[in-house]
């Protein structure tokens, strides 16, 4: 059966993130260029080869809920709640009894809450199995952000997780908005969160010699698409959107921060760690996302870049760039604010959503910081360390993971 579908905007935005605890204090930085990547103080850092990260910061989860609450959420679910409660207060969303299965929830992650999985084996190790929590369960599931924030706030329409690796952020948000374009809900929560800088997450992405390990300059190292990038900088946090039905937000007069356009995702089918050597993977995200947006290359007028600061990563982003954009490849300006925020994995999708949607707010491009060794094999627009005034009408979102998983995202200003 053809269904028409439902236009789709945003209407609510809330994070947390090494730059800050809101939207306003992120967007802030991010136009100034400044980096929230400093040395670890979550654990000691010093046996390892990389000792900093992006940490979320003066966030103490009593401040904003009960203390029997705390202790029965993992810091994920914590920061999912935090920027849910954000997203939806800036939405200015009421849910009424005859309005709430028509607000649903999609909250994913790509490592899931690995804190309680950690306190719990230590328990059964040091005291027994009857020791163990009997919140645990609940605790560690992978679901249990969406499911918190649908409970919390009275949610009764779909209800969901997403977990594709770094493309996580993306796929909730696109997923979320197809369910709104489809008539299922009127109102989709939608987002990611990741909290996982522990000790065995950090020594495995160590071992994969995944992350830089420029530990006298934190703030420089990450620094996507530069000749000398090393490695990723992982970080935590959250970000959650609020996406609405067009006709319901402007019903209830609702602020509209931008148009969600057209969502791709594919997969490489190559390996579980590596991007597929030609690229082919993005090429086919980015080139579904550009058809159910309806929109050509040229019009693009920003690429939030995936780019992770990994050698082959940003190589393999360029290559897929140009070779689905062709000439316009050079004519589009493409960032990573990786480099300011770090990768917040599962997150990073959905904070860069939000930065797209700032960017086209106040026609400004944010920049790559940190960048400056240019890479031959590197060599488009990345806003090089300083934001920049342009028209922003269109952007790109990208988000691959590993495994395989690609997520594009198109965002638009409403009414252009």
């Amino acid at each position: 059966m053809n269904q028409q579908k439902r236009r789709v905007v945003v209407t609510g935005l809330g994070t947390i993130n090494p730059l800050g605890n809101d939207v306003p204090t992120t967007w802030q930085k991010i136009r100034q260029g400044e980096s929230g990547i400093d040395t670890l103080t979550a654990f000691d850092a010093s046996e390892y080869k990389t000792t900093f990260a992006g940490e979320v910061k003066k966030f103490d989860p009593q401040d904003y809920f009960d203390r029997k609450e705390v202790r029965r959420m993992s810091r994920m679910t914590q920061f999912a709640l935090f920027a849910a409660q954000q997203a939806i207060e800036d939405a200015r969303l009421t849910v009424t009894a005859e309005n709430k299965n028509r607000i649903g929830v999609v909250v994913g992650s790509g490592m899931g809450s690995m804190d309680p999985i950690i306190d719990n084996v230590n328990m059964i190790n040091e005291r027994g199995p009857y020791r163990v929590s009997p919140f645990f369960v609940p605790m560690m599931l992978a679901d249990t952000p969406a499911a918190t924030v649908s409970i919390q706030h009275g949610l009764g329409g779909p209800n969901m997780s997403v977990a594709t690796a770094c493309a996580t952020g993306n796929d909730a948000i696109g997923q979320a908005a197809r369910v709104v374009q489809y008539g299922a809900a009127d109102v989709m929560v939608a987002g990611g969160s990741e909290a996982c800088l522990l000790p065995v997450a950090f020594a495995g992405f160590s071992v994969m010699k995944a992350m830089s390990t420029r530990n006298e300059s934190p703030q420089t190292a990450s620094r996507p698409f530069d000749q000398t990038r090393d490695g990723f900088v992982v970080s935590e946090g959250a970000a959650i959107v609020v996406l609405e039905e067009l006709e319901h937000a402007l019903a209830r007069g609702a602020h509209i921060y931008g148009e969600f356009m057209g969502y791709g995702a594919s997969a490489d089918a190559y390996h579980i760690s590596m991007p597929a050597e030609d690229g082919s993977g993005a090429i086919e995200a980015m080139r579904a996302a550009l058809a159910d947006a309806a929109v050509e290359p040229a019009a693009v007028n920003y690429i939030s870049a995936h780019g992770t600061s990994t050698p082959l990563n940003d190589k393999a982003e360029t290559a897929a760039i140009k070779q689905l954009f062709g000439e316009a490849a050079y004519n589009v300006a493409v960032s990573s604010t990786k480099s300011m925020h770090g990768h917040l994995l599962g997150a990073s999708g959905s904070l860069e959503a939000i930065i797209c949607l700032k960017a086209i707010g106040d026609n400004l491009l944010p920049p790559t910081i940190n960048y400056e060794n240019p890479d031959p094999e590197c060599d488009l627009d990345y806003v090089p360390n300083v934001a920049r005034p342009a028209q922003v009408d269109v952007t790109m979102s990208n988000g691959f993971g590993l495994g395989g998983h690609n997520a594009t995202l198109v965002l638009g200003r409403y009414g252009r």
